[in-house]
């Protein structure tokens, strides 16, 4: 079985939030729910200054301290590595997003759902049909697209990547993009000390 996993490579991104939109469309996320994030850092001193944007989401560990503390087992790991939310199980209690040391779960509320991207309240046909698949209260995150994945896709924010900064694969082929990246390039994975063992890497 694969073990699915993501690279960025940091030279390559350019800070579009592309990926962002992707996303968002995929997963017909309401207004205050975001599955990607770039941030964006400056260094340097001026005149030299320079900015470098940062991909985060979910970052699927092999040591998902959210798993742990959840305690109707709604969070659970599918066989290729991908962490997954099971709606109907999850009781909305948050203790998965206090557990999780990256920030990447969000609470999907009744307002959010109500009043529709535009705040207005008339949800427009997209958001009637996508907004089905959330229950008010529970808790939310990124999944790698996993239905995509199933189907032999690439995730949403890979595809609409227009840099290629960001790589899909299976980390336990060493001949994948991903892994050739994380070995030539010195991948290294967020807050490696929370000993979490992430399968997000980084490159730049």
């Amino acid at each position: 079985m694969a073990r699915m996993g993501m690279v960025f490579d940091l030279k390559r991104c350019i800070g579009c939030n592309a990926c962002v939109v992707g996303c968002k469309q995929e997963n017909s996320l309401p207004d205050g729910v975001f599955f990607t994030r770039t941030l964006s850092e400056e260094y340097g001193v001026y005149p030299s200054v320079k900015r470098v944007y940062i991909p985060t989401l979910c970052n699927h560990c092999e040591d998902p301290p959210c798993e742990k503390v959840c305690p109707s087992g709604a969070t659970y790991t599918r066989d290729d590595g991908i962490v997954m939310i099971d709606g109907d199980q999850c009781i909305g209690c948050s203790a998965c997003a206090v557990a999780c040391p990256y920030d990447a779960r969000t609470q999907v509320t009744q307002e959010s759902l109500e009043k529709g991207l535009y705040g207005t309240g008339e949800l427009t046909p997209f958001e009637k049909d996508g907004y089905k698949r959330f229950t008010p209260g529970t808790m939310v995150k990124c999944d790698f697209c996993s239905q995509r994945v199933d189907a032999g896709l690439d995730p949403a924010c890979v595809v609409t990547c227009p840099t290629d900064a960001r790589i899909f694969g299976d980390l336990d082929d060493p001949d994948s993009k991903p892994s050739r990246l994380i070995r030539e390039r010195g991948g290294r994975t967020p807050l490696a000390d929370k000993n979490t063992r992430p399968k997000v890497y980084y490159v730049d």
